[in-house]
């Protein structure tokens, strides 16, 4: 295995390496003039003090150094104290860490881990599949979003691949439900003997009845035929959510939340949430006997989301780099400044609701990248006075 040049902030930081190099390229995470990235593919592996740390990919399905963990967590501790950042102490950056170590690493009834399986946009990326998040409670999966390969993401975290407990979708956006066919129909092929329940905004039952009805012939065939399926694995239970766009006063706002799953020690809360001209688009609050979590969905900047997400152990947020955001060369192509302003979500903004919200940590994902890089979206999310925890997630990562 060839082992990479040193990553580009190597000159800046001349001995990054025997803290917290090894495992960087794939945590992200940030602190001030502290950002390293592998300037290659990303997927060889690094090896410091003749001790090979896994490769991305391998990091990314599951936590097997944990030494490497301690490391990054001590040399962060280092980085926070010699900073002056009042806000990230080396208690709190060392039990940050070890609460990676054991999610990933243990199962108990209650333990919640959450598992990124795709962290793209709708560009298509080998690197990033469509979104979709699995949130772990013991055993139990649920899972919110279904974008392309949602089910080879879901095999690849060694996670069932017959169906979840419940599915949640945040808006029916294509590059959210592309992969929910492949989710009804392949986890029905491979041993899902009930309906699925599922959970999403109007017009999530006439997708569901059109996808069911393109693929009759299949369900006819694979029930009646040789194959012999189970009668009726391949059926949904649709729960449609309504609510109203989110008012202006906070206050009111909150009464237009809604718990739409609550059971077993788990509940769902579902946000409104402003996502251009979507009337109906969701983020979701998911609480558990162990931990808080928001998922922000598709939104523009959302005081209500900032409500529901104060002081919650993890936050996932949507984001783009501010400093790229410029009409396209293309026809149409002055419109998406307002585009992206109506129905996303800045770094700066970003920022600005995690400095208010105070998560303990910061999870990005579904970046719309723009041509930026990493040390633009940290710096943007600095510029909103945000100095937590921050992470850019990777597709199966583990927090």
């Amino acid at each position: 295995t060839r082992v990479p040049k040193r990553p580009s902030c190597a000159k800046s930081h001349p001995n990054p390496g025997n803290v917290f190099a090894p495992c960087w390229n794939h945590l992200r995470l940030t602190l001030p003039a502290v950002v390293c990235s592998d300037p290659d593919s990303g997927n060889a592996e690094w090896e410091q003090d003749g001790e090979p740390c896994t490769s991305r990919n391998q990091m990314r399905g599951s936590v097997r150094k944990n030494a490497c963990w301690q490391r990054l967590a001590a040399g962060l501790a280092i980085l926070a104290l010699a900073s002056g950042l009042s806000d990230i102490s080396a208690a709190a950056t060392t039990d940050i860490f070890a609460a990676g170590v054991t999610a990933a690493g243990t199962s108990t009834p209650d333990s919640t881990t959450v598992i990124l399986l795709g962290t793209g946009n709708p560009r298509p990326s080998p690197e990033r599949a469509g979104p979709a998040t699995a949130i772990m409670v013991g055993d139990r999966l649920f899972l919110f979003d279904a974008g392309p390969c949602v089910m080879r993401q879901l095999a690849a975290a060694k996670l069932s691949i017959k169906g979840a407990e419940a599915v949640f979708l945040t808006h029916l956006h294509t590059d959210h439900t592309l992969g929910y066919p492949d989710l009804i129909f392949t986890s029905w092929v491979m041993g899902r003997q009930r309906s699925m329940p599922v959970y999403g905004p109007p017009g999530l039952a006439a997708m569901t009845d059109h996808l069911l009805a393109a693929w009759s012939e299949d369900i006819e065939i694979r029930t009646n035929g040789l194959e012999r399926e189970t009668p009726g694995g391949y059926r949904v239970d649709v729960h449609e959510i309504r609510l109203p766009t989110p008012a202006d006063s906070v206050a009111t706002a909150i009464s237009r939340t809604r718990v739409v799953y609550d059971s077993a020690g788990v509940r769902v809360t579902a946000i409104p949430v402003p996502h251009g001209n979507w009337k109906h688009a969701y983020g979701f609050r998911i609480d558990t006997p162990d931990r808080s979590i928001v998922l922000s969905g598709d939104t523009a900047y959302s005081p209500l989301l900032l409500e529901m997400s104060r002081g919650v152990d993890v936050l996932i947020h949507e984001v783009y780099p501010e400093v790229r955001l410029k009409p396209e060369p293309r026809p149409g192509g002055e419109l998406w400044v307002q585009y992206m302003k109506e129905f996303h979500t800045s770094d700066v903004e970003v920022g600005r609701l995690a400095a208010a919200a105070r998560p303990k940590l910061l999870l990005l994902h579904h970046v719309v990248w723009m041509g930026g890089v990493e040390e633009e979206l940290i710096q943007g999310i600095s510029q909103g006075g945000y100095s937590g925890p921050v992470v850019i997630g990777a597709d199966l990562g583990r927090y």
